[in-house]
């Protein structure tokens, strides 16, 4: 379960909450230079959570011809980051970890699912699966959020009152 942001006003409906999600999507995707750089689409987007995916290619194998870890870990990465910044407050990572369970081979479609799993104050808590297009579960990340509150990441949409 997850807590009300302490400086909540009334609360968004579901139809607004989703619309400031979508213009984060829009605004982050715009300005992150990875997304871009790896090919990740940011697949769906809410308060809390989203689905981020990546296509693995030859030039992300490492020397045992299976995706490099790290690679893997900025997929889930990424996907905490739509998740927890979807409420329209900047929010950065105070730390994740991550447990890399199965390998995965080019040509593999990797989706990173990220759900919020605690949110109070400023801290937030949010686990990433990843799994590739089998269902076969590649990793596990936990991140931990830090909210910047008063600070949006777009100008001009509402804050939605779970993020403050």
């Amino acid at each position: 379960m997850t807590a009300r942001h302490p400086t909540a006003a009334a609360a968004a409906s579901p139809a607004e909450a989703q619309a400031t999600a979508e213009a984060v999507r829009e605004a982050m995707s715009r300005d992150d230079a990875v997304i871009r750089l790896l090919g990740l689409e940011v697949v769906t987007i809410g308060p809390g959570s989203a689905r981020v995916s990546m296509q693995v290619r030859a030039d992300m194998l490492n020397g045992f011809g299976i995706c490099h870890g790290g690679l893997i870990a900025t997929l889930a990465d990424a996907a905490f980051a739509y998740a927890c910044n979807a409420y329209n407050v900047q929010t950065v990572a105070s730390g994740f970890s991550v447990e890399l369970l199965a390998g995965a081979h080019e040509g593999d479609r990797l989706m990173a699912v990220a759900r919020e799993a605690s949110r109070k104050g400023r801290l937030g808590v949010y686990d990433i699966e990843v799994d590739d297009q089998h269902g076969r579960r590649i990793a596990l990340f936990r991140g931990h959020s830090y909210t910047m509150v008063g600070r949006p990441v777009v100008g001009g949409a509402p804050l939605n009152p779970r993020g403050g």
